[in-house]
C-alpha cells in the first residue's frame, strides 16, 4: 500500500463510493438475491459467474478467481497502481486528497496531458466547423447529407482546414509541447526538416471517445476525392483502435437499457441511426471486429444487430463479425439493406421510420443470413454448386445449439430442393459428430466449461479441515468474537497456507482496532493471491451466525487434521514393517490414536 496516502483518506473513499456504480461502467450487472452477477471482464465466458456484492463492497469471479474491491478493480481492468486508483476513485466522491498526494507516475500524467491536447484539438475543430468562415465547406457537406444541428452537437463534429499548419500554429500559440501533439497522432513530422505540420486538413472531423468519454482519436472524411477517404489518428499511447468502438460512449445507457446493441460499420452510420431514433449504435474504427470490441458488446448486451452495407463487402464483414460475437456469447441478429446501400443512404432515400421498421425492426436470425450469404455468388441451377451449397448449409444448421432450430431450417432446405428429411438429419449428425470429434482434439481438457466444472467439482469435494478452514474464515471476518475464539484455541494453526497466511494478517487487523468489515480488511493485504483467496472466503454464503456446537466442530476438525495425518503414515509404516517387535508396538500406536480420534 502507498504510504503516502493517509490510510483514514482511503477509508473515507472506500466508504463514500459504491461498488455497483464502479463495476457497472464496465459490466452488466442483474440481481440475484442479495448479489449482482454479469459477465467477467477478465475472461471470456457466456456464463455469468462474476458476482458482485453490494453489503460486502466486494466483488469475485468464480471462473477465474480475479477479487477485491472498487480499488482492486481499478487497478484490474485500467491497470491502475493503487495510488492511480485512489485518485480516480478521490475525484468520483469528491474527497479532497492532500497536496503532496499527486499523480505519481510518469504514464499517467503522459496519458492524461495527451488527452487534454486531444480534447483542446476537438474543441478547435468544432469551432471551425461552426462559427468560421473557413468551415463553410464542412458546413456545405454536412447540410447536404443531412445532418442536423442537434446531431452535430451531440457528436462534437468538427472541421479542420485545408492548410497544412493551422492545427500547429493554435497549438504553438497556447504554448502545447508540440511532440506531445504528435504523439497523440494530431500532427506529423516531416522527415526533411524536422517541422511538424497538422495530419488532418480538409476534412469533417469525429471525434472517438474512450469508455470514459474521454477524446483519445479522431476519424477524418475528406470531402474532395483525396485518399484515403477516411483518415484516422494512428494508434497511440491512448489509442488502441482494436479496444474502443464509435459512439460507445454515448451509446452505452441505451445498449443496457433495451440490452441490445447495433453494430454498423462506420461513424456516419451511427450518427445516421441516432438521427432515426436508434441510438445504441456503435462502430468499428476501420476495422474488422476483434475479439475484445466483441466482448465489450457481449458485456452490455446479450443481443446485437449487425447492420453493414448491403453490398458484398458488408456481407463479408457481417459473416466475420457474427461468427466473433457468437463465440463470445451473443444472440446476434442480422438486418438487411436492400439496394446496395449504406445505413446512411437508406434513411436519407426512404426516412427514419422505414430504417427502424424495415430495416432494424425485421432482422433477420443469423442462420436466415447464412442462407443468404452462401447463395451469393453461386448458380444453384448448376448440380454441383447446389450441392456445395447444401453441404455448406448444413455444416450450419449443426452448429445450432437448439433442436428445435436444427429441424426448422433442415425441413426449410428439404423443401426447397425436394430431399429427404430424413437423409439431411442423418448427414447434419454425421458432421455434428465430427466438430464434436475436432473441438476436443483441439481443445482436449483444457476448454472452459470443462475446467469450470473441474474447478468447481474441486470446490464441492473439499476435505473437511479445508472446508472448516473455509468457513471459519468467512466467519472471522466478519465476527470479531468468533476470531478472538479461534486465536484463544487455535491460533494461528490453519492447515491451508493461504488460510494461514491471512489468518496471521486477520489477527493484526483486530489488534489494531479495526471493526469488522471484509472490504477494509482485504483493502491492507498487499499480496495478490491473497487478496483473490480472501476475497474468495468473504464472499462464500454462510448463515450470518454461527452457534457454539458448529464453532466447536469447525475448531476440532481442524486440530484433528495434524493427527489424521500422522495416523496415515502410521498405516503407511506400518505396512512395511517386518520386524515383529517393532510391528506390536506401531500396532499399538495406532490403537491408541484411533481411540483418540474416537474411531
Amino acid at each position: 500500500m502507498n504510504q503516502r496516502i493517509p490510510q483514514e483518506t482511503i477509508e473515507e473513499i472506500r466508504r463514500s463510493v459504491d461498488i455497483l456504480d464502479v463495476i457497472g461502467e464496465y459490466v452488466q450487472l442483474k440481481k440475484q438475491g442479495r448479489n449482482y452477477i454479469g459477465l467477467c471482464p477478465f475472461h471470456g465466458e457466456n456464463t455469468p459467474s462474476f458476482s458482485v456484492s453490494p453489503d460486502k463492497q466486494l466483488y469475485h469471479c468464480f471462473g477465474c478467481g480475479a477479487g477485491g474491491n472498487a480499488f482492486t478493480f481499478l487497478e484490474q481492468i485500467e491497470g491502475f497502481t493503487f495510488v492511480e486508483a485512489v485518485e480516480t476513485l478521490a475525484k468520483r466522491t469528491n474527497v479532497v486528497l492532500p497536496e503532496r498526494v499527486s499523480p505519481s507516475v510518469k504514464q499517467n500524467r503522459d496519458e492524461e496531458l495527451l488527452i487534454s491536447i486531444q480534447e483542446f484539438a476537438a474543441k478547435f475543430f468544432h469551432h471551425v466547423l461552426m462559427l468560421t468562415e473557413e468551415g463553410k465547406a464542412g458546413r456545405t457537406y454536412l447540410e447536404r447529407r443531412g445532418f442536423t444541428k442537434e446531431q452535430i452537437e451531440h457528436f462534437q463534429i468538427g472541421f479542420a482546414p485545408p492548410h497544412w499548419d493551422a492545427l500547429t500554429n493554435v497549438l504553438a500559440k497556447r504554448d502545447v509541447d508540440l511532440k506531445k501533439a504528435g504523439e497523440s497522432g494530431l500532427l506529423v513530422e516531416r522527415e526533411s526538416d524536422g517541422k511538424r505540420y497538422d495530419r488532418f486538413r480538409n476534412r469533417v472531423i469525429f471525434p472517438i471517445r474512450n469508455g470514459k468519454g474521454k477524446i483519445v482519436a479522431f476519424g477524418g472524411r475528406t470531402l474532395g476525392d483525396d485518399k484515403p477517404k477516411y483518415l484516422n489518428s494512428p494508434e497511440s499511447p491512448i489509442f488502441q483502435k482494436g479496444k474502443l468502438l464509435y459512439g460507445f460512449y454515448q451509446a452505452r445507457p441505451a445498449i443496457r437499457k433495451e440490452n441490445e446493441a447495433v453494430l454498423f460499420e462506420g461513424y456516419v452510420d451511427v450518427i445516421a441511426a441516432w438521427k432515426a431514433g436508434v441510438t445504441n449504435g456503435v462502430a468499428t474504427l476501420g476495422t474488422s471486429l476483434t475479439e475484445e470490441q466483441a466482448r465489450m458488446i457481449r458485456r452490455n448486451a446479450e443481443t446485437v444487430i449487425i447492420c453493414n452495407d448491403g453490398d458484398a463487402a458488408g456481407a463479408e464483414a457481417t459473416f466475420r463479425s457474427a461468427d466473433l460475437l457468437q463465440q463470445e456469447g451473443c444472440h446476434v441478429k442480422v438486418a438487411m439493406i436492400p439496394d446496395g446501400l449504406d445505413p446512411d443512404d437508406y434513411i436519407q432515400k426512404y426516412g427514419a421510420e422505414r430504417f427502424k421498421k424495415d430495416v432494424i425492426g425485421e432482422s433477420l436470425t443469423l442462420m436466415k443470413f447464412k442462407m443468404k450469404y452462401f447463395r451469393m455468388g453461386r448458380n444453384l441451377q448448376n448440380e454441383g454448386e447446389r450441392i456445395l451449397y447444401i453441404e455448406e448449409i448444413i455444416k450450419e444448421i449443426a452448429k445450432l445449439s437448439k433442436a428445435v432450430e436444427r429441424d426448422h431450417y433442415l425441413r426449410q432446405l428439404a423443401e426447397e430442393f425436394s430431399l429427404s428429411l430424413d437423409a439431411l438429419k442423418q448427414e447434419q449428425y454425421r458432421i455434428y459428430r465430427e466438430m464434436k470429434r475436432q473441438n476436443q482434439v483441439s481443445q482436449g481438457k483444457t476448454n472452459t466449461v470443462r475446467q469450470k466444472k473441474h474447478d468447481f467439482e474441486q470446490k464441492r469435494l473439499l476435505p473437511a479441515y479445508q472446508n472448516a478452514e473455509r468457513i471459519l474464515l468467512a466467519h472471522m471476518m466478519r465476527n470479531v468474537s468468533v476470531a478472538e475464539t479461534v486465536q484463544e484455541r487455535l491460533g494461528g494453526r490453519f492447515n491451508v497456507d493461504h488460510y494461514q497466511a491471512i489468518v496471521a494478517h486477520l489477527f493484526a487487523y483486530y489488534a489494531e482496532g479495526f471493526e469488522p468489515d471484509p472490504s477494509t480488511f482485504i483493502q491492507r493485504l498487499e499480496d495478490q493471491e491473497l487478496i483473490r483467496v480472501a476475497t474468495e472466503l468473504a464472499m462464500l454464503e454462510i448463515n450470518e451466525e454461527i452457534n457454539d456446537q458448529e464453532l466447536n466442530d469447525y475448531i476440532e476438525k481442524i486440530e484433528m487434521y495434524p493427527k489424521w495425518l500422522e495416523l496415515q503414515q502410521i498405516e503407511s509404516a506400518l505396512k512395511k514393517e517386518t520386524d515383529p517387535v517393532l510391528y506390536a508396538t506401531r500396532k499399538q500406536e495406532l490403537i491408541n490414536m484411533k481411540k483418540q480420534l474416537k474411531l
